[in-house]
């Protein structure tokens, strides 16, 4: 089967006018771009890189909802009310109440929603921080990121909705009752809209904007791709938007940080069955407690980061580590102690802990640190693998005041006329922890949410003219 290509649109050939600009082709944009198209807005998509997808490119666990019917398909019995909860307690109870609850109630629809569009997310996993398999991911098991981006793409393309590359946002322009009316491109280029959605992702890749709000993580490496500088936050701030939480930052526990390049080691493979050790080999953390508390243990060891161990059958749940082992990032051991040496793991301790972590899961029961998902099997079939993991800076939670209707507030907390903003360069969803599996949800749910309500402010707008 050919390769999809997605044909970009060269900033020359820019209407003067269109109902709805949407800023960044992630996830967010793409999402909320094809749902305003299908309730008949023109829709253009500005995004400032020559590749198209931003972070979502890069996401590999899962999309998070509760009560979907891909659950009951397989057998799992959810509730909204426990997904709430949780994200509740994981977010420090500092999430914003309202888009939560939206959040929660439209999970569910968002699946549905992906499905209707040839995007069919029908295999489960689970993440840190969730008692139940909430993680909704192709039936192939690959990566979910690069699967929602590829089929949005095809989606748009198949409806005509045209993506500028290379088409970097450098201005709102309000009129006097500083209502947004329009973007600047590029610098130079003036392209009129009745609405405009900044969906450009988060700043973990600004050192400059993470050493401002966060010095302590300034020195820190980042999952992130290179354009997640905080653009969004910038033009928002110049038209007296509010930012929220920009402290909240949150570090990644398992990153494969050794070389030039930084990769994340999705939370998949930890929710399919993998341990993390130490140099001694022995577990030390609950590995699907929240990210906070598995990276503070990690850099709590004082070590040299630690090790993802897991074998065959886990691998073979996990598609994203054929990657992982292509670019050179897996050990490999035929045995517990050959990996081991690989990796300069006390080899005993290594083989003492795989065979209690063992018996542990045979049972059901966590007799070290409690753990009660993500063991579904054991570490028992050779070859056996091991990735080294390090924190690094992955999600920033804060960003641009919205409510749940995905309205910009400015600084008094009034509604900016014509913005929205939706996705990581928003604040507020997830407190000061995200749980894995939320961020795809989150481009799903309040990209729609976000082309929803922007189309409504078009509707109405057209009708009092």
């Amino acid at each position: 089967m050919a390769k999809f290509v997605f044909e970009t649109s060269p900033v020359s050939s820019l209407e003067k006018a269109y109902d709805l600009v949407v800023i960044g082709a992630g996830g967010t944009g793409l999402t909320a771009a094809l749902q305003a198209h299908e309730l008949g807005l023109t829709v253009a998509v500005l995004e400032k890189n020559a590749a198209l997808g931003g972070n979502t490119s890069k996401a590999s666990s899962g999309m998070n909802a509760a009560e979907s019917l891909v659950q009951f398909d397989h057998g799992i019995i959810d509730r909204k009310e426990d997904f709430y909860k949780e994200t509740f307690k994981g977010g420090g109870q500092l999430n914003d109440r309202q888009m939560l609850r939206y959040f929660v109630d439209h999970s569910a629809l968002a699946i549905d929603w992906l499905k209707e569009h040839e995007i069919e997310l029908s295999d489960l996993t689970i993440t840190g921080g969730m008692s139940k398999k909430r993680a909704h991911r192709p039936a192939s098991m690959a990566p979910v990121g690069g699967f929602l981006v590829t089929g949005l793409l095809k989606k748009l393309q198949e409806e005509g909705i045209p993506v500028f590359s290379e088409a970097k946002v450098t201005k709102l322009i309000q009129n006097e009752d500083k209502a947004i009316t329009g973007v600047e491109v590029n610098g130079e280029k003036a392209v009129a809209a009745k609405a405009v959605i900044l969906a450009t992702g988060g700043f973990g890749a600004s050192k400059s904007i993470i050493k401002k709000y966060r010095p302590d993580l300034a020195d820190y490496k980042t999952t992130n791709q290179a354009g997640a500088t905080g653009d969004g936050l910038l033009l928002a701030e110049d038209v007296d938007a509010q930012l929220i939480q920009m402290d909240f930052i949150q570090v990644h526990p398992t990153a494969q940080t050794d070389g030039d390049r930084t990769f994340l080691i999705g939370e998949a493979v930890r929710g399919e069955g993998a341990i993390l050790v130490n140099q001694a080999g022995k577990r030390f953390v609950n590995e699907l407690a929240t990210r906070k508390l598995v990276s503070a243990a990690i850099t709590g060891l004082n070590e040299d980061g630690a090790y993802l161990i897991f074998d065959q059958g886990i691998r073979d749940h996990v598609k994203a580590v054929e990657f992982y082992d292509h670019i050179g990032l897996v050990e490999h051991g035929e045995s517990l102690a050959e990996l081991a040496e690989k990796i300069d793991v006390d080899a005993s301790g290594l083989e003492a802990t795989v065979e209690k972590w063992n018996a542990d899961q045979a049972a059901g029961d966590d007799t070290a640190f409690g753990r009660t998902t993500g063991m579904d099997r054991g570490i028992k079939v050779g070859p056996f693998f091991a990735i080294h993991v390090h924190p690094a800076i992955h999600y920033t939670m804060g960003g641009i005041h919205i409510d749940a209707e995905t309205e910009v507030l400015d600084t008094n907390g009034n509604k900016i006329q014509g913005l929205y903003a939706a996705g990581e360069v928003s604040g507020g969803l997830h407190g000061n922890n995200r749980i894995g599996g939320n961020s795809i949800a989150e481009t799903v749910v309040f990209g729609r949410q976000a082309g929803i309500q922007a189309s409504q402010f078009v509707r109405d707008l057209k009708s009092e003219n």
